[in-house]
């Protein structure tokens, strides 16, 4: 769709409907007045399309119906057929009309849910960023920026995997339900220096597009303050796990039910039941959550 968007913004709404006005009344005039052998309402469309951004559903309908009553009382056809001819005009105008109208309508409310997601995010006191489906930082409030002090004082168009590479393994591409956890891992800072991080991360999507939000928190003091000694960020040892706990493993971190799961990896649901049971018992967790968190922080090379 070309980016007419401009056209249906409220402050055009009286230069829109007098434009379309004209139009309707310039193709019928062309129509009266040349009498061609073929119908001229298709050219209708046009004006149509231009106030349906501006106009609710109920007038579109109306502005349909009378186009098409214009086109069938200037037609050359054949007058015997008039009435099929004017349901299948009034169906096609009116159908263009609103599903015009859908798609500016749908445009507006991903416009204003943006907005709403900038606007949280920047005036946060907490460190937020969200991230798109390559893993680069879309959005990022000052919280964020101090925290992870990048070289050029922007955290925006960065690829996460520098600052938090296991939020990078965090979004996936592939299909499958949104998810929400936490996890502590370690964070670079754009001056070199490393901290402990606590983040709350969850997916979503936009239209079709994958992202990712977080909450970012240097818990490095607490750590301190709780155990009296520097925490180290050498990766914790793992259990080792066999390929068929590795692929269930992966699949968990997609977020996809054991239902799913069974039918990916060609098994019984109450294998894959007894596999999560294995994965629970060597990693000393509970939930699912935990599993994804401790995949993304022991296991993310593998994922």
């Amino acid at each position: 769709m070309l980016h007419l968007d401009w056209i249906w913004e409220r402050r055009n709404r009286a230069p829109v409907l007098l434009a379309s006005s004209v139009i309707v009344v310039a193709i019928a005039t062309v129509d009266w007045w040349t009498k061609p052998y073929f119908s001229l309402g298709f050219l209708y469309l046009f004006p149509i399309m231009l106030v349906a951004g501006i106009l609710p559903r109920w007038l579109i309908v109306l502005v349909g119906l009378a186009c098409a009553l214009l086109s069938e009382r200037f037609s050359n056809l054949d007058p015997a057929d008039a009435h099929i001819r004017l349901g299948f005009e009034t169906l096609a105008l009116c159908g263009c009309g609103l599903l015009t109208f859908e798609v500016v309508r749908n445009k507006r409310l991903s416009l204003a849910a943006q907005e709403r997601i900038r606007v949280l995010v920047e005036t946060s006191p907490a460190a937020i960023v969200t991230v798109d489906e390559r893993g680069f930082i879309e959005l990022a409030n000052q919280a964020a920026t101090k925290l992870m002090s990048p070289h050029d004082g922007n955290l925006v168009g960065q690829p996460i995997a520098a600052f938090l590479p296991e939020l990078h393994h965090a979004l996936r591409p592939e299909e499958g339900p949104q998810f929400r956890s936490s996890m502590q891992c370690r964070g670079h800072r754009g001056t070199g220096e490393y901290f402990l991080a606590e983040v709350w991360f969850s997916t979503y999507k936009e239209g079709v597009t994958p992202k990712l939000a977080a909450i970012i928190a240097d818990v490095t003091e607490e750590q301190v303050a709780a155990n009296g000694v520097v925490p180290s960020f050498d990766q914790k040892e793992r259990p080792s796990l066999s390929s068929r706990e590795l692929d269930a493993l992966r699949l968990v971190v997609q977020g996809l039910s054991n239902k799913e799961i069974a039918s990916r990896m060609e098994i019984s649901e109450s294998a894959v039941k007894n596999t999560l049971q294995q994965l629970f018992g060597k990693t000393e967790v509970r939930t699912r959550s935990q599993l994804v968190r401790v995949a993304l922080e022991r296991y993310r090379d593998l994922m």
